[in-house]
């Protein structure tokens, strides 16, 4: 027997495919902020490294957490977004255990209720480039 495959949404507004399960996150609230994730070209090659995505409705309730391969912006270059409600808050981090040591950057996005609908905002992602390794040093001791 062989599953389907789940059923993948895009954004009407911008074509980019919705990570699973971030739409309707509140009942009886609209998803009116839509959250562009963007990765630097250069990060593309990435083999171990992802993006996890929180949604905080209050400051105790962890609504949602999803994880992002990066590859997954190769095998949909039309890019990924997520949908929130005007309120609450957004917790990107961008993890890569692969170097030495691993890369781990995080950043908030608070929704304020005001927000208006339609409203979009771009999330640039940049890992740094791995650290230079230390070279031994010898002195000569004449």
């Amino acid at each position: 027997m062989t599953n389907p495959a789940p059923q993948q949404f895009k954004s009407a507004r911008s074509g980019r495919y919705v990570v699973p399960g971030w739409m309707n996150l509140i009942p009886g609230q609209s998803d009116s902020v839509e959250i562009q994730l963007n990765i630097e070209e250069k990060d593309l090659t990435r083999e171990q490294a992802s993006l996890l995505i929180e949604y905080w409705a209050t400051p105790t309730d962890l609504t949602l957490q999803s994880v992002l391969p990066v590859r997954a912006f190769t095998a949909a270059p039309e890019g990924w977004c997520v949908f929130v409600p005007a309120q609450g808050r957004v917790l990107v981090r961008a993890i890569d255990p692969q170097p030495n040591p691993p890369v781990l950057a995080s950043h908030w996005i608070n929704v304020d209720p005001q927000t208006p609908p339609g409203t979009t905002v771009h999330v640039q992602v940049n890992f740094p480039s791995a650290p230079t390794p230390v070279q031994n040093l010898f002195l000569n001791r004449n």
